[in-house]
């Protein structure tokens, strides 16, 4: 611990002596907020157009007119490589393309859903969600456009549908759809889901930002194989949202014009939108917090001692919420070596197994070193939460068997000593069959990551192993190019760092990115969601109980299970649990931030203040 605490003291300087300098770098803060613990349930709680909700958010109403204000300035410094979220997946490309193209519904900052292009949420209530959980059936408000004027209308929710389902598309969110048997118009806006089962969940499909309608007319030709070259339409997608797209530079900047045939006359207040891409988070939460550069910074990955600074110059403040998000150190369970060329990080049906770190010792091992109270201390104060868990939150969901996971280094020592892991040939490197234990370690570039790394290949070092930094421009890392090699879901090193977490409440669908399934390797142009090539069917069988179950308490206690198989396989180390922070420049009205949906999420809304 003396180790780390020098070496901690020596990030911090770093860090806070980076916030002086013309250059910085990324980390993460969660702010303090107010949490009132009611009972968990998981159907989430649906808001339709005549329901009341009661929120402790203080809002002011503004009567105003579409394009009256000037240009809102967005700063995402992991700027998208595209703007079709089906085909990348990344949180960048989710975020930036929310404001173009819409869901039939959505969540708001407390989870709850609300109806966005339908006219209401079908509910076993209402009537629209069947009694026998096998179908459900939306209605799509009278008179919506898409931007280019014509009328949205079932066929486009069925080829969205018919996109995303078609396996040869590569469609980062193809695990939605899998539970639907077919979709029927029943007229020109209705549209009736049927599940190939009884579906407690229906709302996989069609809700939430990673999951938007997009128009047939434009994408007919880019069903399947053919969608990887649909560039125009990936750089300028014609949608339903608040905003067009006038100009796209991918890993660079978007432009945005006011849609002329949004539905609601008087809005968006700003006539256009500049996302600036670029730089690192320091930077975007500066020129939002000090030099009034930007009106809002996305996914501010910097220390709080330096967030807190920056604030006290008056220009903006600091959101932050928690939902799910874990960052997390994911294990490569396929061999990546180079030498190997296209079966390079292949599962090839389970006969490309990681030589070493297919050994389930060694995985305990490489958790067991890790202190994750420092990591947190370092990178978040105490302002985020290690934790054992991928699945950090609601609480009713939370598992306890895996707590407490104190750093035992000795455990960790002894653990590769009785597997016959050891040191040879006295270099303090371990070998597991003549192979010794160096792994190369991939991130993006951010000072909280690189902390992270440098405190983790300590650790890893006090129970031989070696471990090879690497850290990845972010608008590379999550981008969605196919081409490239550095990027997460590609996942061409031992072990890689990042955060993600649920979309909604719908926690079937981050468990399903585990599944044998949903493998990724080129066949699906690697944005199947499973990062880590883990296939274990005792998992996916745990994971079809969860799909066909309807009683709450009881999908409460599989999802347990399921987190249980993943951190006790080791096919992930759990860090820190995160919250979603952003910065929002003191003229901005109305901006609040989302954990469980797009932050953009009601963008539409947007004002300014007089003063």
């Amino acid at each position: 611990m003396k180790k780390s605490a020098l070496l901690l003291f020596a990030l911090v300087g770093a860090i806070i002596l980076a916030a002086c300098q013309p250059q910085t770098v990324e980390v993460t803060r969660v702010v303090t907020e107010t949490v009132t613990e009611t009972e968990q349930v998981e159907v989430t709680r649906v808001v339709t157009e005549t329901e009341t909700v009661t929120e402790t958010v203080t809002e002011t109403v503004v009567e105003t007119l579409r394009g009256q204000g000037d240009q809102l300035t967005l700063f995402f410094w992991q700027a998208p490589s595209n703007l079709m979220p089906y085909l990348s997946g990344g949180g960048k490309e989710l975020e930036t393309s929310a404001i173009v193209i819409e869901p039939l519904a959505r969540y708001n900052p407390q989870g709850e859903m609300f109806p966005l292009l339908a006219e209401e949420v079908p509910t076993l209530e209402n009537g629209g969600f069947a009694a026998d959980l096998m179908s459900i059936t939306w209605k799509l408000r009278e008179g919506l456009l898409w931007s280019d004027g014509t009328p949205v209308t079932s066929a486009d929710v069925i080829f969205t549908y018919e996109f995303c389902n078609d396996p040869d598309t590569g469609c980062a969110s193809a695990d939605l759809f899998s539970e639907i048997a077919s979709i029927d118009a029943i007229d020109d806006l209705t549209i009736q889901v049927n599940f190939s089962a009884p579906t407690p969940f229906p709302y996989k499909p069609f809700v939430g930002f990673n999951s938007p309608i997009i128009q047939a007319a434009q994408w007919a030709d880019c069903v399947g194989a053919a969608a990887i070259g649909c560039t125009e339409q990936s750089f300028q997608p014609i949608g339903t949202g608040p905003y067009v797209v006038n100009e796209f530079l991918p890993n660079d900047s978007v432009l945005y014009d006011a849609n002329p045939n949004y539905r609601d006359p008087n809005k968006p207040y700003f006539a256009s939108v500049f996302i600036k891409g670029g730089g690192d988070a320091e930077a975007a939460a500066r020129a939002v917090l000090e030099t009034g550069e930007a009106d809002y910074s996305w996914n501010l990955q910097v220390a709080p001692e330096i967030l807190a600074q920056m604030e006290l110059s008056g220009q903006g403040t600091i959101q932050s919420a928690l939902s799910t998000n874990l960052e997390r150190i994911m294990i490569n369970f396929t061999n990546p070596d180079p030498a190997l060329g296209d079966d390079r990080s292949e599962y090839l049906d389970g006969n490309n197994p990681h030589p070493i770190l297919s050994d389930i010792n060694v995985r305990k091992a490489l958790s067991m070193a890790i202190d994750r109270n420092v990591l947190t201390t370092f990178g978040y104060g105490t302002l985020a939460k290690p934790t054992c868990n991928f699945l950090p939150g609601p609480p009713a969901y939370v598992s306890t068997a895996n707590d407490p996971c104190p750093q035992d280094i000795e455990g960790a020592n002894a653990l590769l000593d009785e597997a016959g892991i050891v040191d040879t040939d006295g270099d303090g490197i371990r070998e597991k069959d003549g192979l010794p234990l160096k792994f190369v370690y991939q991130t993006s570039t951010n000072a909280v990551r690189q902390g992270y790394q440098a405190f983790i290949k300590q650790w890893w070092a006090e129970i031989g192993v070696e471990t090879e930094l690497r850290n990845i421009d972010a608008a590379v890392y999550f981008g969605g190019d196919v081409a490239s090699p550095d990027t997460f879901t590609k996942f061409y090193t031992d072990v890689e760092m990042y955060t993600n977490g649920a979309t909604g409440q719908d926690f079937a669908s981050l468990f399903a990115n585990y599944t044998c399934a949903n493998v990724n390797g080129a066949e699906n142009n690697w944005f199947a969601g499973g990062v880590t090539r883990y296939c274990n069917p005792e998992y996916d069988a745990l994971l079809d109980q969860l799909n066909a179950e309807g009683d709450t308490a009881t999908r409460q206690e599989i999802v347990k299970q399921l987190n249980d198989i993943l951190v006790q396989d080791v096919v992930l180390i759990p860090l820190t649990y995160r919250g979603s922070v952003s910065g929002f420049s003191n003229r901005i009205l109305g901006g609040r931030v989302n954990p469980w949906d797009a932050e953009l999420w009601n963008i539409a809304d947007w004002t300014e203040s007089s003063g």
